[in-house]
């Protein structure tokens, strides 16, 4: 078995440092007497044309799922992560190739993938394990296919529940074939959490840990429209610049301080896990917070669950400390304007005004890009409250326009050095 290694692990045909070029992060799994995915509340609730979430449980079936790596090398391996699992989780096969379309994958393209030499293996209870290397030419921005075949029955995934890629379950092993046959779509990301190239020591990765917003809800489907995807693509356009990837560790409803059911670790809990074991890892984006407040002033919540402002301020300071301690640099965001939101009440907006002020003024982070500057409405009257075209129907979530401008937010001269 190949243990994920750090961005120290070197391509044994060239020797260069491995980086993360995609990656996502897995949420809390439910039993199995549960009977279903991760809960989502109404205001995250799921576009009713989109693909069903997360399935329950997988049992002799092909999960095929598609990832956009954001930079490119000359080799891959896959990432696969059990880390909030109920039993062990093997996996008969596991392959991958370039996405053509569909549930298609190119002609050509497909390459098994070996553990430790071995075609199956065991992810263990809470384990996390990568795939021995394959060579492969990678360009950046090439969207990959992952296939696994599970199996066993009544498996219960570990996922991440917005995909916002359309993947696939189909029966038997099917992980080589080219076109799918009998599959049915759904929208999540089941026990795939990263995929890793080489690259020369120049480059590296920036990782995202945020929520909802971060994560991309309420984006288009299948357009890779969230704004950490949308800063991937400026940075490898962008004239000579080192290679920059980044990876987006958003999970909706997730919360700093605390975990809530089906919604991930909080981001304190996970940081060790889905920040500082990325390889290649440098500058930590950290975009979340609102959830912390908003849980808290939810009818019939305990007063446990409440956060104030300094709770959050608290949160943040304990992550860029521990983020320092790991020689990453932090960028803090600002908590996006909620006027007009179904959410939105004098409580929540007196205490984001505070967090924010506190992230522009603290002086704690190491840069701040202003997320509330780049979607308000300036000639709005009364609470600050996004653009009209930068905010989805919900009135809470950014649209593809809103994701747009958050990307373009950020100097890319950040990540020169």
């Amino acid at each position: 078995m190949t243990e994920h290694s750090d961005s120290t692990t070197t391509s044994p045909a060239s020797r260069e440092a491995w980086i993360a070029t995609w990656g996502t992060a897995q949420q809390l799994a439910l039993p199995a007497e549960s009977g279903g995915g991760p809960w989502m509340p109404d205001d995250a609730a799921r576009q009713a044309d989109e693909p069903p979430g997360a399935p329950a449980k997988v049992g002799a079936q092909t999960v095929r799922m598609v990832a956009r790596a954001t930079v490119g090398g000359t080799a891959v391996r896959v990432a696969l992560s059990n880390s909030f699992g109920h039993a062990p989780v093997r996996v008969g096969a596991a392959w991958i190739a370039r996405h053509e379309r569909g549930a298609a994958i190119r002609a050509g393209s497909e390459r098994s993938l070996t553990f430790g030499g071995r075609a199956t293996v065991v992810v263990p209870t809470g384990g996390h394990l990568c795939s021995d290397p394959v060579q492969y030419d990678l360009a950046a921005q090439t969207d990959l296919v992952v296939s696994l075949y599970i199996p066993d029955e009544d498996v219960i995934p570990t996922t991440h529940e917005v995909g916002l890629r359309t993947a696939w379950l189909a029966p038997g092993d099917q992980t080589a074939t080219r076109k799918l046959r009998d599959a049915t779509e759904f929208s999540s990301y089941l026990w795939l959490t990263g995929i890793d190239v080489p690259a020369r020591p120049a480059a590296a990765a920036i990782v995202v840990i945020g929520d909802s917003i971060a994560d991309g809800m309420e984006t288009t489907p299948d357009a890779d429209a969230s704004w950490p995807s949308s800063l991937a693509r400026r940075l490898a356009a962008r004239e000579g610049m080192p290679p920059r990837a980044v990876i987006n560790m958003g999970i909706a409803g997730n919360r700093v301080l605390r975990e809530a059911d089906g919604m991930g670790a909080s981001a304190l809990a996970r940081f060790d896990r889905d920040v500082v074991a990325r390889p290649g890892v440098r500058w930590m984006v950290l975009s979340a917070g609102i959830n912390d407040l908003f849980f808290g002033l939810r009818p019939g919540v305990p007063a446990s669950e409440r956060a104030t402002a300094d709770d959050l301020i608290a949160g943040y300071r304990m992550l860029i400390g521990r983020a320092h301690l790991h020689g990453l640099r932090v960028i803090g965001c600002t908590l996006l304007p909620l006027g007009g939101a179904p959410v939105f009440t004098v409580e929540l907006e007196r205490m984001r005004q505070e967090v924010n002020r506190w992230i522009r003024d603290g002086g704690e982070f190491d840069t701040v890009v202003d997320l509330e500057a780049a979607t308000r409405d300036p000639d709005a009257a009364g609470p600050v409250k996004m653009r009209t075209g930068f905010v989805s129907d919900d009135g809470v979530h950014p649209s593809d326009a809103g994701h747009q401008a958050m990307a373009e937010a950020f100097d890319l001269e950040l990540f020169r050095e």
